[in-house]
């Protein structure tokens, strides 16, 4: 189990976790060793690179293998749901959650704003992964946009399942029924978007112990950066709005997100030690 004392100790100095970023996006991959060295200058010491679509996978888990502070996930995004086989799904995420770097599954879920695969296929392979956390003790980090109920009737067909609400921007109402059903919720840099007062209601709400902060690079680069490529640096960003909007130092923040993260990502905790 995480312990905030020894993640603190591990650096003598603040530790941050951008928990979801994409570094094998053209974006960021050419200049990733810059992309790192400015995040360990801003005090992210530790990232989780997400795989979105099967085809990518050994990219990111050969970023993870050559990066000792990063960790990565495997799975199928719901907008490439369509383009992987549900019926060998199981197997290659059991295959590649063998590999210590891959310390999640994911990103999973339902997206029925694009619809980019139909929605009986977003289901079914959003069930495997549901499935899959149960069977391998890994977490799923959930993607859902404008798809609220299916996504929790989902989960809470898998109560033993276990994960993270990625890139948080539902209501609050979406916010109680993660937090009821033993999920994080991560936050992004849409908190700091000028028109997100609802959202900043839900990062009032939440509990401490229970969020985590992210990028989701290179996407969704927060105020004063919007509009830019977004990188791992800013979760610092992200953090310090979480701590404005609670009323809380930074510091407190960052050692509650760090244990978080090492709490849910257990796999990744016994990598950093």
């Amino acid at each position: 189990m995480a312990n905030s004392t020894h993640l603190t100790s591990m650096h003598k100095q603040l530790i941050l976790v951008d928990s979801h970023c994409h570094l094998n996006y053209p974006e960021i991959l050419p200049n990733l060793d810059a992309v790192l060295e400015n995040a360990k200058a801003n005090d992210i010491h530790y990232c989780l690179t997400i795989n979105t679509r099967l085809s990518e996978t050994d990219l990111i888990k050969g970023i993870a293998k050559a990066y000792p502070h990063i960790f990565c996930t495997v799975g199928v995004h719901p907008h490439d749901a369509k383009d992987h086989d549900v019926d060998t799904l199981f197997a290659t995420l059991t295959d590649h959650a063998q590999d210590p770097n891959v310390v999640g599954l994911g990103e999973t879920g339902l997206d029925y704003y694009y619809d980019n695969s139909p929605r009986d296929e977003q289901i079914a392979c959003f069930d495997i992964h549901l499935t899959a956390s149960k069977q391998l003790n890994l977490p799923v980090v959930i993607h859902t946009r404008d798809a609220d109920e299916d996504t929790l009737a989902r989960v809470r067909q898998h109560p033993d399942a276990t994960g993270v609400f990625h890139c948080f921007s539902g209501s609050i109402d979406l916010a109680k029924a993660a937090l009821d059903l033993g999920y994080y919720l991560s936050f992004s840099g849409i908190i700091t978007f000028k028109k997100a007062d609802e959202l900043r209601e839900v990062v009032k709400f939440a509990p401490l112990d229970r969020i985590l902060v992210e990028t989701d690079s290179p996407f969704l680069a927060p105020i004063p950066h919007r509009g830019k490529p977004n990188q791992p640096a800013w979760t610092r960003l992200v953090a310090e709005k979480v701590a404005d909007i609670k009323g809380i130092a930074l510091e407190e923040v960052a050692v509650a997100t760090t244990a978080n993260f090492f709490q849910l990502f257990h796999k990744a905790y016994k990598i950093a030690q």
